[in-house]
Protein backbone atom coordinates (compact mmCIF):
# COMPACT_ATOMS: atom_id res chain seq x y z
CA UNK A 1 0.00 0.00 0.00
CA UNK A 2 1.76 3.41 -0.71
CA UNK A 3 0.68 5.80 2.35
CA UNK A 4 -1.69 8.72 0.89
CA UNK A 5 -1.19 12.45 0.85
CA UNK A 6 -1.23 14.11 4.26
CA UNK A 7 -2.30 10.84 6.15
CA UNK A 8 0.59 10.50 8.28
CA UNK A 9 1.03 12.89 11.29
CA UNK A 10 4.29 14.99 12.61
CA UNK A 11 6.99 14.07 13.16
CA UNK A 12 6.26 10.69 11.00
CA UNK A 13 5.92 12.02 7.56
CA UNK A 14 9.45 14.46 8.12
CA UNK A 15 10.95 11.09 10.24
CA UNK A 16 10.92 8.69 7.25
CA UNK A 17 12.11 11.56 5.12
CA UNK A 18 14.92 11.61 6.75
CA UNK A 19 15.77 7.85 7.19
CA UNK A 20 15.02 6.77 3.42
CA UNK A 21 17.98 10.21 1.67
CA UNK A 22 20.83 8.44 2.69
CA UNK A 23 19.59 5.69 0.95
CA UNK A 24 19.02 7.14 -1.83
CA UNK A 25 21.79 9.09 -2.19
CA UNK A 26 23.69 6.38 -1.98
CA UNK A 27 21.33 4.45 -4.69
CA UNK A 28 21.95 7.62 -7.21
CA UNK A 29 25.84 7.06 -6.57
CA UNK A 30 25.38 3.11 -7.53
CA UNK A 31 23.92 4.09 -10.35
CA UNK A 32 26.06 6.39 -11.91
CA UNK A 33 28.82 4.53 -11.58
CA UNK A 34 27.03 1.56 -12.97
CA UNK A 35 26.33 3.55 -16.23
CA UNK A 36 29.34 5.07 -16.76
CA UNK A 37 30.78 1.76 -16.68
CA UNK A 38 28.45 0.00 -18.99
CA UNK A 39 26.51 1.47 -20.34
CA UNK A 40 24.63 -1.69 -22.27
CA UNK A 41 22.60 -1.79 -18.38
CA UNK A 42 20.43 0.99 -19.69
CA UNK A 43 17.54 -0.98 -21.30
CA UNK A 44 17.11 -3.61 -18.78
CA UNK A 45 17.34 -0.45 -15.98
CA UNK A 46 14.38 0.41 -18.18
CA UNK A 47 12.38 -2.58 -18.02
CA UNK A 48 13.07 -2.95 -14.37
CA UNK A 49 11.90 0.97 -13.23
CA UNK A 50 8.80 -0.21 -15.63
CA UNK A 51 7.90 -3.49 -14.39
CA UNK A 52 7.98 -1.54 -10.77
CA UNK A 53 6.02 0.87 -11.80
CA UNK A 54 2.86 -1.11 -13.75
CA UNK A 55 3.09 -3.65 -10.83
CA UNK A 56 2.85 -0.95 -8.24
CA UNK A 57 0.08 1.17 -10.17
CA UNK A 58 -2.01 -2.44 -10.03
CA UNK A 59 -4.58 -1.04 -7.44
CA UNK A 60 -6.73 -3.66 -6.06
CA UNK A 61 -9.70 -3.35 -3.69
CA UNK A 62 -9.07 -5.73 -0.10
CA UNK A 63 -12.11 -7.46 1.34
CA UNK A 64 -11.85 -4.24 4.07
CA UNK A 65 -12.67 -1.55 1.64
CA UNK A 66 -8.83 -0.31 0.91
CA UNK A 67 -6.24 -1.58 -1.83
CA UNK A 68 -3.18 -3.56 -2.17
CA UNK A 69 -0.95 -4.16 -5.36
CA UNK A 70 2.25 -6.10 -5.97
CA UNK A 71 5.52 -3.94 -5.67
CA UNK A 72 7.58 -4.84 -8.39
CA UNK A 73 10.70 -4.50 -6.56
CA UNK A 74 12.14 -7.56 -6.71
CA UNK A 75 13.15 -7.96 -10.10
CA UNK A 76 15.06 -4.56 -9.64
CA UNK A 77 16.96 -5.66 -6.65
CA UNK A 78 18.00 -9.26 -7.69
CA UNK A 79 18.92 -7.39 -10.98
CA UNK A 80 20.87 -4.05 -9.40
CA UNK A 81 20.66 -4.40 -5.93
CA UNK A 82 18.69 -2.45 -2.79
CA UNK A 83 20.68 0.74 -3.64
CA UNK A 84 19.53 0.99 -6.96
CA UNK A 85 16.26 -0.04 -6.66
CA UNK A 86 15.56 2.52 -3.97
CA UNK A 87 16.36 5.40 -7.12
CA UNK A 88 14.17 3.45 -9.35
CA UNK A 89 11.26 3.65 -6.60
CA UNK A 90 11.74 7.08 -6.01
CA UNK A 91 11.04 7.80 -9.29
CA UNK A 92 8.15 5.53 -9.95
CA UNK A 93 6.81 6.73 -6.55
CA UNK A 94 7.09 10.63 -7.34
CA UNK A 95 5.40 10.07 -11.13
CA UNK A 96 2.10 8.04 -9.28
CA UNK A 97 2.02 10.42 -6.20
CA UNK A 98 2.10 13.82 -9.11
CA UNK A 99 0.11 12.13 -12.20
CA UNK A 100 -1.72 9.34 -9.81
CA UNK A 101 -2.80 10.12 -6.97
CA UNK A 102 -1.51 7.10 -5.53
CA UNK A 103 0.47 7.47 -2.80
CA UNK A 104 1.63 11.35 -1.67
CA UNK A 105 4.60 14.27 -1.60
CA UNK A 106 4.19 14.21 2.07
CA UNK A 107 4.45 10.76 2.46
CA UNK A 108 6.92 10.04 -0.16
CA UNK A 109 9.68 9.05 2.21
CA UNK A 110 7.86 6.27 3.98
CA UNK A 111 6.71 4.89 0.88
CA UNK A 112 10.53 5.17 -0.36
CA UNK A 113 11.50 2.73 2.82
CA UNK A 114 8.88 0.61 2.74
CA UNK A 115 8.88 -0.55 -0.95
CA UNK A 116 12.11 1.11 -2.19
CA UNK A 117 14.21 0.52 0.65
CA UNK A 118 13.10 -2.26 3.00
CA UNK A 119 11.66 -4.69 0.83
CA UNK A 120 13.71 -5.02 -1.69
CA UNK A 121 17.11 -5.01 0.37
CA UNK A 122 15.19 -8.17 1.91
CA UNK A 123 14.81 -10.03 -1.32
CA UNK A 124 18.34 -9.15 -2.20
CA UNK A 125 19.79 -11.13 0.87
CA UNK A 126 17.14 -14.11 0.32
CA UNK A 127 18.75 -14.15 -3.23
CA UNK A 128 22.13 -13.73 -2.69
CA UNK A 129 21.77 -16.83 -0.04
CA UNK A 130 19.60 -18.85 -2.65
CA UNK A 131 22.51 -18.34 -4.97
CA UNK A 132 25.60 -19.15 -1.93
CA UNK A 133 23.48 -22.63 -0.97
CA UNK A 134 22.93 -23.22 -4.57
CA UNK A 135 19.33 -23.62 -4.29
CA UNK A 136 17.22 -23.81 -7.93
CA UNK A 137 17.54 -20.26 -9.16
CA UNK A 138 14.05 -19.78 -10.24
CA UNK A 139 12.87 -21.10 -6.95
CA UNK A 140 15.39 -18.14 -5.75
CA UNK A 141 13.87 -15.61 -7.27
CA UNK A 142 10.60 -16.39 -6.80
CA UNK A 143 10.93 -16.43 -3.28
CA UNK A 144 13.25 -12.94 -2.78
CA UNK A 145 10.48 -11.43 -5.21
CA UNK A 146 7.22 -12.75 -3.29
CA UNK A 147 9.02 -11.92 0.35
CA UNK A 148 10.19 -8.13 -1.01
CA UNK A 149 6.83 -7.99 -1.73
CA UNK A 150 5.21 -9.18 1.67
CA UNK A 151 8.55 -7.08 3.66
CA UNK A 152 6.90 -3.57 2.07
CA UNK A 153 3.50 -4.10 3.76
CA UNK A 154 4.56 -5.54 6.73
CA UNK A 155 6.57 -2.23 7.18
CA UNK A 156 3.87 0.00 6.02
CA UNK A 157 1.88 -2.00 8.91
CA UNK A 158 4.39 -0.96 11.01
CA UNK A 159 5.17 2.81 9.80
CA UNK A 160 1.22 3.04 10.38
CA UNK A 161 0.93 1.48 13.62
CA UNK A 162 3.79 3.58 14.87
CA UNK A 163 2.20 6.92 13.78
CA UNK A 164 -1.71 5.64 15.32
CA UNK A 165 -0.73 3.00 18.04
CA UNK A 166 -3.83 1.68 19.48
CA UNK A 167 -5.91 3.51 22.64
CA UNK A 168 -6.08 -0.11 23.88
CA UNK A 169 -2.40 -2.31 23.13
CA UNK A 170 -0.57 0.28 21.63
CA UNK A 171 1.46 -0.13 18.62
CA UNK A 172 1.27 -4.04 18.80
CA UNK A 173 -2.47 -4.24 18.65
CA UNK A 174 -2.34 -1.59 16.11
CA UNK A 175 0.40 -3.14 14.06
CA UNK A 176 -2.11 -6.30 13.83
CA UNK A 177 -4.61 -4.76 12.91
CA UNK A 178 -3.29 -2.56 9.97
CA UNK A 179 -1.73 -6.11 8.96
CA UNK A 180 -4.55 -8.11 8.83
CA UNK A 181 -6.13 -5.54 6.75
CA UNK A 182 -4.13 -6.66 3.59
CA UNK A 183 -3.33 -10.55 4.23
CA UNK A 184 -6.36 -11.85 2.60
CA UNK A 185 -5.53 -9.61 -0.61
CA UNK A 186 -1.38 -9.12 -0.12
CA UNK A 187 -0.64 -12.95 0.47
CA UNK A 188 -1.78 -14.27 -3.14
CA UNK A 189 -0.68 -11.41 -4.60
CA UNK A 190 2.89 -11.80 -3.53
CA UNK A 191 2.84 -15.61 -4.83
CA UNK A 192 1.64 -14.10 -8.02
CA UNK A 193 4.57 -11.45 -8.62
CA UNK A 194 7.09 -14.32 -7.33
CA UNK A 195 6.04 -16.43 -10.21
CA UNK A 196 5.99 -13.34 -12.94
CA UNK A 197 9.57 -12.60 -11.55
CA UNK A 198 11.04 -15.54 -12.10
CA UNK A 199 8.88 -15.98 -15.65
CA UNK A 200 10.71 -12.55 -16.98
CA UNK A 201 13.82 -13.24 -15.08
CA UNK A 202 13.75 -16.46 -17.10
CA UNK A 203 13.61 -14.47 -20.32
CA UNK A 204 16.19 -12.29 -19.19
CA UNK A 205 18.56 -15.21 -18.65
CA UNK A 206 17.80 -16.58 -22.35
CA UNK A 207 18.21 -13.38 -24.21
CA UNK A 208 20.46 -11.69 -22.53
CA UNK A 209 22.65 -13.66 -20.19
CA UNK A 210 26.01 -12.15 -20.68
CA UNK A 211 24.35 -8.70 -19.13
CA UNK A 212 23.53 -10.79 -16.39
CA UNK A 213 26.78 -12.34 -15.80
CA UNK A 214 28.54 -9.21 -16.14
CA UNK A 215 26.57 -7.73 -13.49
CA UNK A 216 27.51 -10.94 -11.03
CA UNK A 217 23.40 -11.34 -10.60
CA UNK A 218 24.47 -15.29 -11.54
CA UNK A 219 27.83 -17.14 -12.42
CA UNK A 220 28.24 -17.42 -15.88
CA UNK A 221 28.40 -21.49 -15.24
CA UNK A 222 25.01 -21.99 -14.08
CA UNK A 223 23.78 -19.49 -16.74
CA UNK A 224 24.87 -21.61 -19.75
CA UNK A 225 23.30 -24.61 -17.48
CA UNK A 226 19.62 -23.09 -17.33
CA UNK A 227 20.22 -22.06 -21.07
CA UNK A 228 21.04 -25.19 -22.27
CA UNK A 229 17.68 -26.56 -20.15
CA UNK A 230 15.46 -24.41 -21.53
CA UNK A 231 16.83 -25.24 -25.52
Amino acid sequence: MHIMEGFLPSPWWQIWWIVSAPFVVYGMYRLKGLIRENREVLPLLAVSGAFVFVLSSLKLPSVTGSSSHPTGTGLAAILFGPAITAVLSVIVLLYQALFLAHGGLSTLGANVFSMGIAGPTLGYAIYRFGLGARLPPYLTVFAAAAIADLTTYCVTAGQLALAFPAASGGYLVSFSAFLTVFAFTQVPLAIIEGAITALIFKYILQVRSDIVVRLRVIPDAVAKRLREEAS
